[in-house]
């Protein structure tokens, strides 16, 4: 079982910057796959990021590629979202979620997620 909560939403200006931090319990941490995801009101939940449990392989969704940067401490229990030159289209909640396994895009393949954090970028 994990319990993961976010940290870091607010608002901030369209070309800024905001990072995000996913703490989450539990000793086995480094054996989860661990994503963001975002959903905005009235849209489905997106996958943004994620990060392989072993090699630490990355992915991005199309729309963030080169503005948005995922790493994780595994000594922390913590996976982070840098989210640089944002956009509006950026707002969201923005979710981390947990799996065992590979790399998904798909939200419903996800076992744990958080609470979720408000990023609101103003133009």
């Amino acid at each position: 079982q994990v319990q993961l909560v976010e940290f870091g939403g607010g608002l901030v200006q369209a070309g800024g910057s905001r990072s995000l931090s996913c703490a989450a319990s539990g000793s086995t941490f480094a054996t989860y796959t661990m994503a963001w995801f975002r959903q905005a009101p009235g849209k489905e939940r997106e996958f943004v990021a994620a990060i392989s449990w072993n090699t630490g392989t990355t992915y991005y969704a199309d729309s963030v590629k080169g503005r948005f940067t995922i790493s994780r401490d595994n000594a922390k229990n913590t996976v982070y979202l840098q989210m640089n030159s944002l956009k509006p289209e950026d707002t969201a909640i923005y979710y981390c979620g947990a799996r065992n396994g590979y790399i998904r895009d798909d939200p419903y393949q996800y076992d744990y997620w958080g609470q979720g954090t408000q990023v609101t970028v103003s133009s």
